[in-house]
C-alpha cells in the first residue's frame, strides 16, 4: 500500500515537473539576431566557401588550419578589401 502512495505521489510530481518546463520554454519568445551577429554570420558563411574553395584547389599551405584562415579572412572582410 505505502509503495502505492508513494508511486503515485513520484508520478504526479514528475508530471507537474514536465508540465512546469514546457510551459517554461514556450514563454519565452526567441529573441532575434542583433546587426552584428548577422554581419558576423554573413562573415562567417563568406569565408568558409572561400576556405572550401581553396581547400579543394591546393590554395591552402598544409599546416593551413580554419582557425587561422578564418582569422585573416574575417579580418579582410571587415576591413572591405578584396582577396
Amino acid at each position: 500500500m505505502m509503495n502505492r502512495l508513494v508511486n503515485a505521489a513520484l508520478a504526479a510530481a514528475m508530471t507537474f515537473a514536465l508540465a512546469g518546463a514546457v510551459q517554461a520554454t514556450e514563454a519565452k519568445p526567441k529573441k532575434e539576431p542583433s546587426a552584428a551577429q548577422m554581419a558576423a554570420r554573413e562573415r562567417m558563411s563568406k569565408c568558409s566557401l572561400e576556405w572550401k574553395e581553396a581547400k579543394a584547389g591546393g590554395k591552402v599551405d598544409k599546416d593551413m588550419k580554419w582557425p587561422k584562415f578564418w582569422s585573416a579572412c574575417n579580418k579582410r572582410l571587415k576591413d572591405g578589401t578584396k582577396a
